[in-house]
């Protein structure tokens, strides 16, 4: 992922700023109820950008990937609607317990900026239920130009959006963070709808890291730089997540992208282990395939 990328992340303050205070109040909604859901993966599964991931051999990558991960976040989506029958497929090469998350299509949040969108939405989710028990939650990521002055039809659009299907949702417009007003105005909304506003740790946005759920589902897009600070960037991200967990966080979606993808399962494996050490977890740490880089905390 390129969006947020800086040439010199050396220079960037990258602690993670202090929760709303709704953050709390919406998590105190599901307190007590023991660890969450939680789902780590990448953001492609594809050997040309996780190079040296795959085993040399390996024919069919999503197979291989799903025994490594228990999720995905599913980008392919936005670029293009698939057929019922491809995620009928790619559902039925993976273990019972891998979920897909998939990305609303650009030609309804980019092209059409959600308006007069209902038959491309029908036919996404639709589609989408191919996947059966294996679908995670969709996330919708808006246009750079959506902003406030459109929130009349983000309103619509989330009201009429199918409630069987989980949403997530994230506004990369400057003007949303730029005034409480319209900032409360769009938490409020998703939180109305029960829907998540995703979190994006990226080097050059940090006003993305807004730290404010809005729902007991916490989704975090984290982008890191090809830099060492990437890994220590996490070790604050498991503290935060440990004190969401105590206040009742219900399900945990963290997504790993890099500027160059193919140390995503790097970073992804280290996340995992300080999750199962830390926070009392038991994911399967990601083999690193033929990745020689050595990771802080862990080795090679």
């Amino acid at each position: 992922m390129k969006f947020g990328s800086v040439p010199n992340p050396e220079t960037i303050d990258f602690s993670l700023p202090p929760d709303h205070a709704d953050t709390a109040r919406v998590l105190g909604k599901n307190k007590g109820k023991g660890l969450p859901n939680i789902y780590v993966g990448c953001a492609k599964w594809n050997k040309q950008d996780l190079k040296g991931f795959y085993p040399r051999g390996t024919k069919d990558e999503l197979a291989y990937y799903s025994t490594q991960f228990n999720s995905i976040e599913l980008n392919a989506t936005f670029y293009r609607q698939f057929p019922y029958e491809q995620f009928v497929k790619w559902g039925e090469k993976t273990p019972d317990d891998f979920r897909f998350f998939t990305k609303v299509p650009q030609e309804i949040s980019h092209f059409k900026r959600l308006a007069g969108a209902e038959f491309p939405t029908q036919q996404y989710c639709k589609a989408i239920e191919g996947l059966g028990d294996k679908l995670g939650c969709v996330f919708l990521q808006l246009h750079h130009y959506f902003g406030p002055k459109l929130y009349d039809q983000l309103e619509q659009y989330l009201s009429e959006f199918p409630k069987t299907v989980p949403l997530a949702v994230e506004v990369r417009s400057k003007d949303w963070f730029d005034s409480t007003e319209n900032t409360d105005k769009l938490c409020g909304l998703l939180e109305t709808n029960n829907m998540s506003n995703i979190i994006t740790d990226t080097a050059g946005r940090r006003d993305m890291l807004h730290m404010r759920l809005t729902s007991t589902t916490a989704f975090i897009r984290y982008v890191g730089a090809n830099h060492p600070s990437d890994y220590y960037r996490l070790d604050d991200w498991i503290d935060r997540l440990g004190t969401w967990i105590e206040q009742g966080v219900e399900n945990i979606y963290f997504f790993v992208h890099q500027n160059l993808e193919k140390e995503s399962p790097l970073l992804s494996a280290y996340l995992i282990e300080k999750l199962n050490n830390n926070l009392g977890f038991n994911l399967k740490v990601p083999d690193s395939g033929d990745q020689q880089m050595t990771i802080p905390g862990l080795g090679k």
